[in-house]
């Protein structure tokens, strides 16, 4: 670490803890989601997250929000349901509330979600139960989640320690110290702990984007995979017209937006029957309030056709089953495995953070904007191309600093483009 770097980490550490909330709040606003006057925005967060919420309210009004709408989660009502409900409950979503948010987003509105809640909640439910949630929240909220994943609007997510949260990710620690610590390491890998956030920001964004460019030149049609230790060996190919895309992006209605706080990743569309090999996840994936460890699959031509985990297998299967589009690829990501949040390491068990850890593969639904044109092409333009469609999209880490990727041409000799997890 530089003088300067060592500076800057000092003088932050001298703030107080509501100043550096309130660096978050202003970072989530202007750089995540390059929030435009005369817009509505709509929150979601875990109850735990009042204080982060109110000070990202109180920027979107500096910004210029018109109205701000916030929905809260909580963690012992959402037990109460597996508890207590009927079980007609695990079938039902709240379809005219998710209607709403979805008309929100179409008249314009923009949409922050803060992530912290347990990740381990519905760890002791019933799989079959957790699984039928899903699915039908996921039915509910397709129409708002199609115009996030077409990047129709301007969106991001940040996060907030929360004492579950914490205690799952420093076991060994008196909760307020576990939660003190999980603050500090969102703070660094959310890039705040600088003297000009906003400014790093940019910064970051624009080296994400030289990284981009060279992948976009390059147009490999497909990347391998190869871990020293041999489990994994995979190639993913890549959908035809696939374009790169990492840090910000501007959305369908021009505005610039970061999508991920943190992020450190360059993604693109996998195509969605060309996908061979086998492959072992590198961290836990929680999902959906249950925890799933040592995840291993095969490929054959774009499908899983064989899964296993050495800890919640039977979420995973329930997971890859919740369509046909399930068990195939929509996202493939390269991350350094030099990234600030691969080097704290820290396990966080949450995909926001670890997803930024290690390069990545994502079951389910494309991102329709990482293709050339895809944005305004309908489903069977999109499918023609490649692009899975799926009610999911769940991304898993698969990165180590002992993967080997290359990326391979159209006329079928390859390149390296990263070595132990680094970038050639």
């Amino acid at each position: 670490m530089s003088r300067s770097e060592v500076a800057a980490v000092t003088k932050f550490s001298a703030l107080t803890f509501e100043q550096k909330l309130d660096r978050l709040a202003e970072v989530a606003v202007k750089i995540g989601l390059g929030l435009r006057a005369g817009q509505e925005l709509v929150m979601t967060a875990p109850i735990d997250a009042l204080p982060l919420v109110r000070r990202i309210t109180e920027h979107a009004y500096k910004a210029g929000a018109v109205l701000v709408t916030n929905f809260y989660s909580d963690d012992p009502a959402i037990l109460a349901r597996y508890q207590y409900g009927p079980d007609a409950s695990f079938d039902f979503a709240p379809v005219w509330l998710q209607d709403g948010i979805a008309a929100a987003f179409k008249s314009g509105a923009a949409r922050l979600a803060i992530a912290g809640a347990n990740p381990a909640l519905l760890s002791g439910q019933d799989p079959a139960r957790v699984s039928r949630v899903n699915i039908a929240v996921s039915k509910a909220s397709k129409q708002a989640m199609e115009l996030i994943t077409r990047h129709e609007i301007n969106w991001t997510i940040v996060a907030c320690a929360t004492p579950e949260w914490a205690k799952l990710v420093f076991p060994n620690e008196p909760v307020d110290i576990a939660v003190e610590k999980l603050w500090e390491a969102i703070f660094v890998a959310s890039r705040i702990a600088v003297d000009d956030p906003v400014a790093e920001w940019q910064q970051h964004g624009a080296k994400l984007k030289q990284r981009v460019d060279m992948l976009n030149a390059k147009r490999f049609s497909a990347l391998h995979f190869k871990s020293a230790d041999g489990l994994t060996d995979l190639t993913v190919g890549l959908a035809d017209d696939h374009l790169w895309a990492g840090g910000g992006t501007t959305a369908g209605n021009g505005i610039y937006c970061q999508p991920n706080i943190p992020t450190e990743e360059c993604f693109t569309t996998p195509h969605k029957d060309r996908v061979d090999g086998i492959v072992r996840a590198s961290k836990p994936l929680s999902h959906q309030g249950s925890l799933i460890e040592n995840i291993s699959v095969r490929f054959e031509a774009g499908k899983i056709v064989e899964a296993t985990a050495s800890a919640g297998e039977d979420v995973l299967n329930r997971l890859i089953s919740t369509d046909e589009g399930a068990r195939r690829l929509g996202e493939v990501a390269l991350v350094p495995h030099s990234s600030p949040i691969a080097q704290s390491g820290v396990l966080f068990w949450n995909t926001l953070f670890d997803e930024n850890a290690a390069s990545h593969i994502a079951l389910g639904q494309a991102y329709s904007t990482c293709l050339i044109g895809g944005e305004k092409m309908d489903a069977a333009q999109l499918a023609a191309l490649g692009a899975n469609s799926s009610l999911i999209h769940v991304d898993w880490m698969i990165g180590s600093g002992s993967m080997d990727v290359h990326g391979v041409n159209p006329d079928g000799t390859s390149e390296p483009l990263m070595r132990r997890g680094e970038w050639v």
